[in-house]
């Protein structure tokens, strides 16, 4: 497999959306131009794919007539773009500035589904494309990598020069599974690995790889917390989540989702890494206690230099089992005491507090402010909750707002 890379004169520092850029070129080698008014809500659009961004305050979502940013909290739609050329099925963001990824939906007259675009929406310009030979499976951005997806191969690219700096090899992943972290002190990558419930964990900036035995099952998901130390995975199965220590592949802790099969749609570690949210097919959010965190390290601290970072790393004895006395702990089996003779069910831990969506849907969950937990659902729906941190139960829905009028029939054309 090979790739095509091609780029403008030069890339320019990214900045919020909504800031002005006096020095943007007048001459794109592709542009959307001014946002087109030719399709409104009322035309009902098809939803083609939603996605946070990396602090989860935003979310993405690509159409059959082009992209809208939305911003969560407040909740509003931030800036779209409206195409006539057709929709867009990969839309990434970094963080609030102004670079996007896009991958074209199949059709796409002007974008493929073959190519990425790199896109800065300041200069109203392509700044860089990357062509191949098979369609996308998904793409990630960090400050200083973009990390392209196929289907057996994962490319990593510097963001400066748009230069290739790893290949790597993976089993079948039709679902774009990867994850980036976004810490200033660590550079980690997970994806799966050339074995069934493998995943392949390269610490870029310690020249090193973990290969994680995960599950026996192939895998659905999993996500990293934002040093990196940290992952978080489920099987096709979807039953059962655990955490590892990215370092040495240990595992921390385990809870359980439920004991029938499911879907697992997302997973997302809230900032504090004090709560895990599971969002499946079942149509339910799942949030669990976590007894796994790194001593010293809370959501406001960071590490503040790279030789820190490799000590903490090359310690797994950070990394110990600790429960917050401000929080509750996951519910068990009354039956817990008979580990061992019982099936292993009956010793699981089990969520901590739930919400359920009204209609089943492909939805994502995220953590928000103040235990808070945000939902964003295929059929257009966005979701605020809030649970107790103490006593769980049942979430409270505190916000609803339907973002994009969808449609169930065949998508029609966008001319």
């Amino acid at each position: 497999m090979t790739s095509t890379v091609s780029t403008s004169r030069e890339i320019l520092p990214p900045g919020p959306f909504g800031s002005p850029n006096a020095g943007a070129s007048a001459s794109a080698s592709a542009s959307f131009g001014h946002p087109q008014t030719a399709f409104s809500d009322v035309d009902e659009i098809e939803l083609i794919s939603v996605s946070w961004n990396q602090d989860y305050g935003c979310f993405a979502a690509g159409t059959s007539c082009g992209f809208r940013i939305y911003n969560c909290e407040p909740f509003k739609e931030t800036f779209r773009r409206d195409l006539k050329s057709g929709g867009f099925r990969i839309v990434e963001m970094l963080f609030r500035c102004n670079i996007l990824a896009l991958v074209g939906a199949g059709d796409n007259s002007q974008y493929p589904p073959t190519k990425v675009i790199i896109w800065d929406d300041h200069q109203s310009r392509c700044i860089g494309e990357f062509a191949f030979r098979s369609d996308v499976r998904s793409v990630k951005l960090s400050r200083d990598r973009i990390v392209v997806v196929l289907e057996h191969k994962i490319y990593v690219y510097s963001f400066v020069d748009l230069k290739l700096l790893h290949q790597i090899e993976t089993l079948a992943n039709l679902r774009g599974l990867c994850c980036l972290s976004h810490h200033s002190s660590t550079s980690v990558l997970a994806c799966p690995g050339l074995q069934r419930g493998q995943v392949r964990i390269e610490h870029f900036g310690l020249n090193m790889i973990k290969l994680i035995n995960a599950h026996d099952s192939h895998i659905a998901c999993f996500t990293l917390t934002l040093d990196g130390l940290l992952l978080a995975t489920a099987s096709t199965r979807g039953t059962l989540i655990r955490i590892f220590n990215t370092v040495d592949g240990t595992r921390l802790q385990e809870v359980r989702r439920g004991v029938d099969r499911a879907e697992i749609y997302s997973i997302a570690l809230s900032p504090n890494v004090q709560w895990l949210a599971v969002a499946s097919d079942k149509g339910t959010v799942h949030i669990f206690s976590l007894r796994v965190r790194v001593v010293g390290e809370d959501s406001s601290s960071s590490l503040s230099t790279p030789s820190q970072s490799t000590e903490l790393l090359n310690h797994s004895s950070s990394f110990d089992t600790l429960i917050s006395p401000s929080t509750g702990a996951n519910p068990g089996s009354s039956l817990s005491f008979m580990r061992g003779v019982l099936p292993k069910y009956f010793s699981s831990e089990w969520s901590f507090a739930q919400f359920h969506i009204p209609e089943v849907t492909h939805f994502i969950a995220a953590f928000g402010s103040q235990n808070t937990v945000v939902i964003v659902s295929m059929d257009g729906s966005f979701y605020r909750c809030s649970f107790d941190p103490v006593h769980g139960g049942e979430m409270l829905q505190q916000e609803y707002v339907r973002f994009l009028k969808t449609v169930s029939r065949p998508r029609r054309s966008c001319n």
